[in-house]
């Protein structure tokens, strides 16, 4: 019984180790179909990209080198000092930072001094020179201190305050030479001269017996005429005479007394017990309504009698003293027009007296020689007056020299101590970098003044800048000359603070930027249809996509803007692979 189930689990046991070793075997071995099958590529799948949302910025990035800004090459306008000797440096311009009112070299021991200013300094100022250069030099003395005045002249206040200028760095303003003071010199007793021969002539003429008579003549003339204006005067004043005076003052006397005389009848007159109706008690034009009297108790008849015949006398005087003044006003119109009359005769008389004077003078040599005096005193002070209004302290061309920007930099000195002055003395540049590079013409089309930049160091740190000028404004004398093609840029760091000069830079210029994040794609993922549309296909499934219309925008760094039915997140197709 053992035996047969011993023999039965055997061949089981074989069976099955058959089985796995083919098994193994199967699973090592492929048919060349399979084979084939296995080399095969995949099956095609689709690229995506994620859609966006982020703030898109496009630059232009340029390489440069830090340098001082807006280079200035310098020359001396003319002459320092006031001698025509050779123009030679005793001081040369020294490498550096100066301001304004600095002393930028010496010539000849004479001070050149550097003033804010557009106009260039082009002539010596003088006194009583005005204009804009005036103006601004100016303006320079009141910047530094000085007090001078807005009246664009070189006048005496300006004169003051440049002469304190010179003080303040040790020099004397420029005063005039031993030649232009022998010459003023000259002038001014040229002028004595020639008052003193008018003098003496005129003293000749005047001593002659030939016009003795009609000086005397135009005396009396001259004092009738003042006596006759005077009388005028006093006639149209309204002044009496002393006999209507007297007139006068006797009518007045004679009213008051018949004024007085009214008033004692008719106070007698009311003391009896009855006034006649209507009388008045003062002046013969006051009648006072009719009253009804009361019955006379007694004669009153003389005492009426009195006070009609005051009335009568009163009226009388009154009428006697408009009498005298109307003949008075008669007599001063007389008056007035006689005095008139003599007026315009002792005029005449004087005119006539001139004329003759002056006809008998100039008949006689004595009288030629006062005129022809009286012309050499004209002409000699008129030089006189010319020279003057250039005479004192001046400004010699040389001496001021005008930038447009303080403070500065001498980054070039072109003339060393000792040399002749001749044409451009230093190249200055203001206090400020910039930063020159070029750009190809495309990408200078982009460009425009005014728009951001970042200025990057190669230790990573960067600083705010602008770009100041694009083309032929962006060139800078002495700098090397640009590829051809290429378009020179000029850009402007905010600050100066940690930059040092000759420092090697990359700059990257803003020439477009959202204000907010948008959505954004990548540039490759829009596909222009052919109706000039542009789209994405958005995967929603595995493997299918839908056509989404969009609008693009700013394109920056391999990404581009779009709006349109979208959303962050969304996976939109780049390619298929």
């Amino acid at each position: 019984m053992g035996s047969p189930r011993r023999l039965l689990a055997v061949v089981i046991s074989g069976v099955v180790l058959v089985a796995l070793a083919g098994w193994a075997v199967s699973t090592r071995l492929r048919s060349p179909a399979d084979e084939a099958s296995r080399r095969a590529a995949p099956k095609p799948s689709l690229v995506t990209a994620a859609v966006e949302r982020r703030r898109l910025v496009s630059s232009v990035v340029v390489n440069g080198t830090l340098e001082y800004g807006s280079p200035l090459p310098i020359s001396l306008a003319g002459a320092v000092g006031g001698t025509a000797e050779a123009q030679r440096a005793t001081r040369a311009p020294r490498p550096g930072r100066f301001a304004e009112g600095a002393v930028l070299m010496e010539v000849n021991g004479r001070p050149v001094f550097v003033l804010r200013g557009s106009v260039p300094m082009h002539r010596t100022i003088t006194p009583g020179s005005e204009g804009d250069d005036v103006t601004q030099l100016q303006r320079a003395l009141r910047r530094l201190g000085h007090r001078a005045p807005s009246t664009g002249v070189f006048d005496q206040a300006t004169i003051t305050a440049v002469t304190r200028l010179y003080a303040a760095k040790g020099y004397q303003a420029q005063r005039p030479t031993l030649a232009d003071r022998q010459a003023h010199d000259t002038l001014r007793k040229a002028v004595q001269t020639a008052e003193e021969t008018l003098a003496s002539e005129k003293q000749a003429l005047d001593q002659g017996r030939d016009v003795l008579p009609l000086k005397i003549k135009l005396a009396n003339a001259k004092d009738a005429l003042k006596t006759a204006r005077r009388a005028l005067t006093a006639a149209r004043a309204g002044e009496l005479s002393p006999a209507d005076e007297a007139r006068l003052t006797a009518a007045d006397s004679a009213v008051r007394t018949a004024e007085e005389r009214l008033l004692e009848a008719e106070q007698a007159l009311d003391a009896a017990g009855k006034r006649p109706a209507g009388s008045p008690t003062g002046s013969p034009a006051s009648t006072p309504a009719p009253t009804a009297a009361p019955e006379p108790t007694t004669d009153t008849r003389l005492l009426e009698l009195r006070v009609a015949n005051a009335r009568a006398d009163l009226a009388a005087a009154q009428e006697a003293r408009e009498l005298i003044l109307k003949e008075a006003e008669q007599t001063r119109a007389a008056k007035v027009e006689e005095l008139r009359t003599a007026v315009r005769t002792a005029e005449e008389n004087l005119a006539t007296a001139e004329q003759a004077l002056r006809q008998a003078r100039q008949l006689s040599p004595v009288r030629l020689k006062v005129a022809g005096a009286r012309r050499d005193v004209a002409a000699a002070k008129e030089m006189l007056a010319e020279y003057t209004r250039t005479y004192g302290v001046s400004i010699p061309p040389g001496e001021v020299v005008f930038v447009p920007k303080l403070p500065a930099r001498v980054r070039k000195v072109s003339v060393k101590a000792g040399q002749t002055v001749e044409g451009e003395v230093a190249t200055v540049t203001s206090s400020s970098f910039m930063v020159t590079a070029s750009v190809g013409a495309e990408e200078s089309e982009l460009l425009r003044p005014g728009m951001q930049a970042t200025v990057e160091l190669d230790s990573g740190r960067s600083y705010p800048a602008g770009l100041t000028a694009v083309g032929d404004k962006a060139r800078v004398p002495d700098a090397e000359a640009a590829e051809t093609g290429a378009v020179p840029v000029l850009i402007t760091p905010r600050s100066a603070k940690g930059l040092k000069a000759g420092t090697a830079v990359t700059a990257r210029i803003t020439v477009g930027a959202t204000k907010e994040p948008v959505l954004v794609v990548p540039v490759a993922a829009v596909i222009t249809s052919a109706d000039g549309r542009a789209r994405v296909r958005v995967e929603y499934a595995t493997d299918r996509t839908r056509d989404v219309e969009v609008r693009t925008g700013l394109s920056a760094d391999g990404n581009v803007q779009v709006t349109g039915p979208l959303k962050e997140g969304d996976r939109v197709v780049v390619s298929n692979a």
